[in-house]
């Protein structure tokens, strides 16, 4: 791996904003609770102030080569649990149906699940263009539906759009997965 392009200090930044998004997700908890289903700018501003970070840690991880193998894992998990949060309230408020609270959570259940055992046998998790744009899709929608009242249509276009997504990517996994592990 080639030298870091910044000093020690700051090479802790990706990783601090990882950890910033595990300490929103329970925030964002109380406050969709709070909201008592009915939408929320402000909820709706702490769900994606977490999307941004994720953009953010990734993008300066990369680019001041200060990747590490606590982000590759916490990263995604943090990404999992705030998105997984948002779906089971919206759900429990009833502007999401339960088919999309089930394809996300059973594709997040299966990511988290199998990451271990293929990691063991030679697995390099690298997200895929189709994973960030699906994370990025399913950001936008969630904001979108936290922020409106049930009966918006379009946040739920975008939603399914950032479902179709994720399944093509995690396809796109497990066939990574397979060969990699395989070979």
């Amino acid at each position: 791996m080639a030298a870091r392009a910044v000093p020690a200090p700051l090479a802790q930044l990706p990783n601090a904003l990882t950890l910033f998004r595990f300490a929103l997700v329970p925030l964002f908890v109380v406050l969709m609770l709070a909201d008592d289903g009915r939408g929320s700018w402000g909820t709706a501003a702490v769900f994606a102030l977490a999307g941004a970070t994720d953009q953010v840690d990734g993008w300066l991880a990369r680019r001041w080569r200060v990747e590490s193998q606590f982000g590759k894992l916490a990263d995604p998990l943090a990404d999992r649990l705030m998105i997984d949060a948002a779906v089971i309230l919206l759900w429990l408020d009833g502007r999401l149906p339960w088919p999309g609270l089930a394809v996300i959570l059973v594709r997040d259940a299966g990511l988290v699940l199998a990451y271990p055992a293929v990691r063991g046998r030679g697995y390099d998790f690298e997200v895929n263009l189709i994973g960030k744009a699906a994370t990025w899709v399913l950001y936008a929608a969630l904001v979108a539906l936290v922020a409106s009242d049930a009966g918006m249509a379009w946040p739920l276009v975008l939603f399914w759009s950032g479902v179709a997504l994720a399944l093509v990517a995690a396809a796109l996994y497990v066939r990574k997965a397979y060969r990699e592990v395989r070979a």
